[in-house]
């Protein structure tokens, strides 16, 4: 019974901190909005009804909620490590740029083989790419954040010199862009919705590394690795095995992403693949306290922010960041809530007596 009110006081601390983190964003946000001149009240009406008003609305959410579900796995899984891994963006890139690569070898076969090599494709390119920060970290000691989030620059570099050269569809005049990947390749809408297929990956994804790292051995290894690397060597588990392959399956979901938005929104590769789904995807990992299962109404929430900005830009005269702002303000209330966790008794599980 002791157990399961540790369990029961943990989840309370889970959920409450970042509840409580969240609402003094939220006030700090509408001082924020009071000192631009606008009601912060009406501002939050137009996000709700840009975000869940209406179907409609629902739906322009779930949609941006899909890579934001992949894209936050990047983080949250070498998390359970200890690894502060911000290269979702990159790897989501280069997830992207191999998905193309793919339909285009793969052009004149069938859809269902052109789909499956896209997003084989795009999961390989991204983990390898995630991959190399965590193999820099544990042969050469370089901190993974830092080489992840060079990473990224590198591989927006790497996009643009394809979009530009080798890769360039020379008929798209006004925006350099790839080849298109076919429409035969393109992935359609979930049956009665308006929302593509994307978001039945990152649900299944999500929940799939819930289980890897709940549930199985390799998770059970990876969380004693981020409850103490020295003890964990002397147990004799492969760390920098471990941390390899947590990060190229990270990786992997960040590329599923790109090929997602690819195969589901845009259909070719441009500079319209870079629009922060990875940075956002941090957001989302830590707000959710890196649990997967958490990963998906959290991205659910923070893809009805970004849904709601065109409403709000056009409803009260706003710059498109405003919801960035909002972001920021959130990301570092979450920072400034992490020392909260374990202080409050309510909290704390109680004492066993013996005696």
């Amino acid at each position: 019974m002791a157990v399961f009110g540790g369990n029961w006081r943990g989840a309370g601390e889970a959920v409450t901190i970042p509840a409580l983190a969240l609402a003094v964003s939220m006030a700090l946000f509408g001082v924020f909005l009071t000192l631009s001149g606008v009601n912060p009240f009406d501002v939050f009406a137009s996000i709700y009804r840009g975000a869940f008003g209406s179907w409609f609305t629902w739906q322009n959410t779930l949609q941006l909620a899909a890579p934001l579900m992949l894209a936050a796995l990047c983080t949250a899984l070498p998390a359970r490590l200890g690894l502060i891994v911000i290269g979702g963006e990159g790897a989501l890139i280069i997830g992207g740029v191999a998905a193309v690569a793919m339909a285009l070898v793969m052009r004149g076969g069938s859809p269902f083989a052109g789909i499956a090599g896209m997003m084989l494709a795009g999961m390989i390119a991204g983990g390898l790419w995630v991959g190399l920060a965590g193999a820099l970290r544990a042969y050469r000691g370089v901190n993974e954040t830092i080489s992840s989030l060079l990473l990224n620059y590198i591989a927006i570099a790497l996009m643009n010199h394809l979009v530009t050269g080798p890769m360039r569809d020379p008929e798209m005049v006004n925006r350099p862009s790839s080849w298109h990947i076919g429409e035969e390749n393109m992935i359609g809408l979930i049956p009665g919705m308006d929302v593509h297929w994307g978001l039945i990956f990152g649900v299944i994804a999500c929940t799939a590394a819930f289980v890897l790292m709940h549930f199985t051995v390799f998770g059970f290894a990876a969380r004693m690795v981020g409850g103490n690397v020295r003890a964990a060597r002397i147990a004799g588990l492969p760390v920098a095995k471990l941390t390899i392959i947590t990060c190229f399956i990270a990786g992997a979901a960040a590329g599923l992403a790109g090929m997602v938005e690819v195969a589901a929104v845009h259909g070719r590769v441009s500079s319209s693949l870079v629009v922060g789904y990875g940075y956002t995807g941090i957001l989302v990992a830590f707000i959710a306290r890196q649990n997967p299962l958490a990963v998906i109404p959290i991205a659910t929430l923070l893809g009805g922010i970004n849904a709601s900005s065109g409403l709000v830009q056009r409803t009260h005269d706003l710059p498109d960041a405003t919801v960035l702002v909002m972001q920021g303000i959130i990301f570092l209330m979450i920072l400034v809530s992490e020392p909260l966790y374990g202080r409050f008794r309510l909290f704390q599980r109680e004492a066993v007596g013996h005696g």
